[in-house]
């Protein structure tokens, strides 16, 4: 028989296993969030679609700037708006290859958020708290869980929440925001899913243009711009206990003191490469540094990086990030944690088969672990709500397919994809995207 805390402890080894369920993780001090859309680094021809990135195994966080223009929703997303059409009578674009790819993703256990604002975002805020209040609501019917909304962007995929770029001071943000947390709380209740809301402030402590929305709002994460500023992480001193200018521990402070989410997330924002920002960018082994300092504060989530298409220029920093944070991912595509139909006394042998909500783009997913403690192998079981793909070296039985086949719900196919493309029967190889096939 085995003890109460070795089962304690044996939850705790699943529940804590990094990327294992995929997407933004509020426990977790690895997150990598990087912004898509921008193309900053003007690459030729263009940055890649959305899904082309989703296929690194580092990244699990991705905001989408920008929808700059709120009053009349206008979204600019660079060379990828060359594949949206327009609504007629508007100037609301409808992306059918980004809803598409927001679903790939999802199902590659990414978290993927609409950014609001953006360095060119001008309109002020709104004229009144009843305003901002509708706008809202009109957002969350365009993006949120489908509703009655005949003008959907991305049609009939769901974003994971929503982020803030706010570099000006824009008027009745507040309520604007509190209406955003309140709505999508209630939808967790109703979907068993969470909804997330972030910020992205400069670093100089209070923030001019958010400080409103960091006093009085519930935010998941925030990703501090440490960089065009004094308090970038240029100015870092390394092995000093204290700083002089980069003041990673006056936003730890705000998040233990003054934030109305005790447990919020403070990510460490950087330039993806030197032509990313005008001062802030350091190469990934000093950057190394300044993680393993910012580390210390139990308020440090990871790193936010500006933006895609620098860190796909700037080649090998993003490896250099994730390894600085522990994280063991990489250029391939995660597997399913297979279950384990092993049972512990008293319990009854579970289906290896993913239960999937049809209704949604979520499932639960039940993992076995299994540890030694002095002795036989014990084990325990979680299931949670999450996306269908997960990644992790830690050893999750997740057995080969025999004979050359791949189970249900495993790649089959896509862009630049090696694997096996035969699927065990009765399932067939279905394509989701150019870039992601599985069975089904």
């Amino acid at each position: 028989m085995y003890s109460s805390s070795m089962l304690v402890a044996l939850f705790a080894l699943v529940n804590s296993l990094p990327g294992a369920l995929g997407g933004f993780s509020s426990t977790a001090t690895g997150n990598i969030a990087i912004y898509w859309g921008q193309n900053s680094a003007n690459q030729v021809g263009g940055q890649q679609r959305l899904a082309y990135y989703c296929r690194n195994t580092n990244v699990n966080t991705i905001p989408l700037a920008f929808l700059n223009v709120i009053r009349d929703t206008e979204m600019n997303f660079s060379n990828a708006g060359d594949d949206c059409s327009i609504f007629p009578g508007t100037k609301l674009i409808k992306c059918t290859q980004i809803e598409e790819d927001i679903k790939t993703c999802q199902s590659l256990g990414k978290s993927i958020l609409l950014s609001i604002g953006g360095a060119t975002y001008s309109e002020g805020g709104f004229s009144s708290p009843a305003e901002a209040i509708s706008w809202a609501d009109r957002l969350w019917a365009m993006f949120g869980p489908v509703s009655n909304s005949d003008k959907r962007p991305f049609g009939t995929a769901v974003i994971d929440g929503f982020d803030f770029d706010f570099e000006a001071v824009a008027q009745n943000m507040v309520p604007f925001a509190t209406r955003l947390r309140s709505l999508m709380d209630s939808a967790a209740a109703t979907f068993g899913k969470k909804f997330l809301l972030s910020s992205a402030p400069q670093c100089p402590f209070p923030d001019r243009a958010n400080n409103d929305l960091l006093q009085s709002v519930a935010f998941d994460f925030v990703s501090v711009q440490f960089y065009n500023n004094y308090c970038g992480v240029h100015t870092f001193q390394f092995g000093s206990p204290s700083q002089n200018n980069f003041n990673f521990g006056t936003w730890d402070n705000w998040a233990k003191t003054v934030s109305k989410n005790k447990d919020v997330k403070i990510l460490l924002g950087v330039p993806g490469s030197s032509s990313a920002a005008g001062t802030g960018y350091i190469a990934g082994s000093q950057l190394a540094n300044v993680i393993k300092y910012a580390q210390t504060f139990s308020s440090f989530g990871g790193v936010m990086m500006w933006d895609m298409s620098q860190v796909w220029a700037n080649a090998g920093f993003l490896d250099s990030v994730a390894s600085a944070l522990g994280s063991t991912g990489g250029s391939g595509v995660g597997i399913i944690p297979t279950i384990e139909t092993t049972s512990l006394p008293g319990s009854t042998t579970t289906s290896s088969t993913p239960v999937v909500q049809t209704a949604t783009t979520w499932v639960t997913v039940t993992i076995w672990a299994t540890a030694t403690v002095n002795g036989p192998a014990a084990t325990a079981k979680s299931t949670s709500t999450t996306t269908l793909w997960a990644e992790s070296t830690t050893a999750i039985s997740a057995p080969t397919p025999a004979a050359g086949l791949v189970n249900q719900w495993g790649q089959c196919g896509g862009n630049g994809y090696k694997g096996l493309t035969s699927c065990r029967a009765p399932y067939s190889c279905v394509k989701l995207s150019d870039w992601w096939s599985h069975c089904n």
